[in-house]
């Protein structure tokens, strides 16, 4: 029996963390191992692992789609994988870990057999393979994003809740009255931050703790040169590969090795990604910013139900993946440009694929299983909250028909949306926030988008998926036919 700990992590800290973390647990005690999983979500780590629980472990499991802090860990073998991974077949994952634990002392030792090498041969690749993974770019972009986001749901509300007490017109207001407070943390505050944390976390993510003042320093001056959250972006990559590449390339002696990450890493970095910003970068993606929203502004119809369909397909394709994330990132950028469309049309279109699920299992119950209807009473919750994660547990069952029904559905949301010409002014919150005066316009016909998408999905999978019962007959008739 294994003695194994974890951290799981997420962009949002939501429902990947957590369902990463229920992952590995069950793999685990399958297996018959014990293990404690520390979760570094939205309100902080929590069950967080001890000094004690470093030092008997046999194995750490790294399950993040962010960076995550390895220093506690020297020495031991550490095996990272992505909260999919974990989700999808936790015991896959310890299984790994385990093999991937056994084969690393091995290879100190200098004593195994060809077959030991060769298996650690492929366990080497493969680790190689996902380090590579890990440390891309996306992954750092979504560690940027994940420190962004409260940011920007801070700022949002705050600026909703202002709009709500003063009207639209306490943007203008100079008095000490309360809307003005309230918009002026939001606007001023909040929102004023979030491109420079976005850009300092994507700049960490790459180059550690010396590349979050340059990041951040790269973060204003996008703000300064009209470049935006594109420019954010920029100058969080320019800062953290530059970072990355000075603490390389220079060395000093031995006695002065401390003034690199206090001094001399700071200082050049800032001043490269400063000077790259102002006179590179700067005035590009400014024009590029400006044709951006010149076009989102002055969308036809047409073309708004377009990119309303595309937005819904990114938003149901992975549920809470890779592309999911794209899209959120796109609309949640286009906020400071004050641009409230998109984010409308995301915040519906990942609303809808746990709410027909859970809607299904009410209608059509002969069509799932005891342990799915069971799961659809959280996904009404978890949709409600704007958690398209609630549908991955059905989407794992049967990939081939929940998939296509959700992507409908919420393509169909997105694009009614867009066509309804529904603004969201907040990037997160599903229902619960939707009743604050003034977060959304448009807010019956945003609700019909959002009841029309849930709808369609359950529909589709009434059309898509067939009734257990006659599914395991035609399996067994297929079983009967092969074996004769």
């Amino acid at each position: 029996m294994a003695n194994i700990v974890a951290i799981t992590s997420c962009p949002t800290g939501i429902a990947h963390t957590f369902m990463a973390a229920e992952g590995l647990e069950q793999g685990a005690k399958a297996l018959g191992h014990t293990i404690k999983v520390e979760t570094q979500g939205s309100v902080g780590a929590q069950n967080t692992l001890t000094e004690s629980d470093v030092q008997k472990a046999d194995v750490v499991i790294i399950a993040a789609d962010t960076k995550v802090d390895l220093s506690r860990f020297t020495g031991k073998p550490v095996y990272e994988t992505s909260t999919n991974a974990a989700i999808k077949d936790g015991q896959a994952v310890v299984k790994d870990a385990l093999a991937y634990a056994e084969a690393r002392p091995a290879s100190t030792a200098g004593a195994e057999t060809a077959e030991r090498a060769d298996y650690m041969a492929q366990v080497q690749a493969a680790k190689a393979a996902q380090s590579k993974s890990r440390r891309g770019p996306y992954k750092h972009l979504l560690t940027g994003v994940s420190y962004m986001i409260p940011f920007v749901v801070a700022g949002g509300i705050l600026i909703a809740l202002s709009f709500a007490i003063a009207g639209y017109q306490v943007a203008f207001d100079t008095s000490n009255s309360l809307g003005a407070a309230l918009f002026t943390i939001g606007a001023k505050g909040a929102f004023a931050l979030f491109v420079p944390i976005l850009s300092g976390f994507i700049a960490y993510s790459i180059a550690d703790r010396p590349g979050l003042a340059p990041g951040m320093v790269g973060g204003i001056l996008a703000g300064l040169t009209g470049s935006g959250f594109l420019g954010g972006i920029i100058a969080g990559f320019l800062a953290g590969y530059t970072v990355y590449w000075l603490n390389r390339g220079i060395r000093l002696p031995r006695n002065f090795a401390g003034l690199m990450p206090v001094l001399i890493l700071p200082v050049l970095g800032t001043l490269i990604v400063g000077l790259l910003m102002f006179y590179v970068v700067g005035v590009p993606v400014h024009a590029i910013n400006v044709a951006l929203t010149n076009w989102l502004k002055t969308m036809q119809a047409g073309n708004a139900v377009l990119l309303g369909l595309l937005l819904g397909l990114m938003m149901a394709f992975d549920m809470g993946g890779p592309v999911n994330k794209a899209a959120y990132a796109f609309s949640v950028g286009l906020l400071s440009s004050n641009i409230t469309m998109p984010m409308a049309a995301v915040m519906a279109a990942g609303m809808t694929p746990p709410l027909g699920l859970a809607l299904a299992t009410v209608l059509f119950k002969n069509r799932f299983t005891h342990d799915e209807r069971e799961a659809g009473k959280a996904a009404w919750v978890l949709g409600l909250s704007f958690i398209t994660e609630g549908a991955i547990p059905f989407a794992a069952e049967d990939p081939f028909r929940v998939i296509p029904s959700i992507m409908i559905g919420s393509a169909v949301t997105g694009a009614l949306s867009m066509l309804f010409q529904c603004q969201l002014h907040v990037p997160h919150g599903g229902i619960w926030v939707m009743f604050i005066p003034n977060v959304v316009n448009g807010l019956p016909f945003y609700l019909l988008s959002v009841v029309v998408g849930t709808l369609v999905t359950t529909g589709a999978l009434f059309i898509l998926k067939r009734p257990i019962a006659a599914e395991a007959e035609e399996e067994a008739t297929a079983t009967k036919v092969v074996a004769a």
